[in-house]
């Protein structure tokens, strides 16, 4: 049975949000497609604004879930 890759704007905004909350730059996009990389830029957004309002650790766990999944 073949699997399914996962979807490629998920997965970039899964690893724009782990970017974001982890402090590191806009400008470490990998991506070039411009769609693909206006997710990563949306999830990094998102990672800065929770990093920003204490969401990280522990006190962030329960939004990992929702990103992770």
């Amino acid at each position: 049975m073949k699997r399914q890759k996962r979807d490629m704007y998920a997965r970039a905004f899964k690893r724009g949000y782990l970017a974001g909350v982890s402090g590191k730059p806009k400008d470490s996009c990998p991506l070039e497609q411009p769609e693909v990389r206006q997710e990563w830029l949306n999830g990094w957004r998102e990672g800065r604004t929770d990093q920003w309002e204490g969401m990280t650790g522990v006190s962030g766990i329960h939004k990992m879930a929702n990103v992770t999944a």
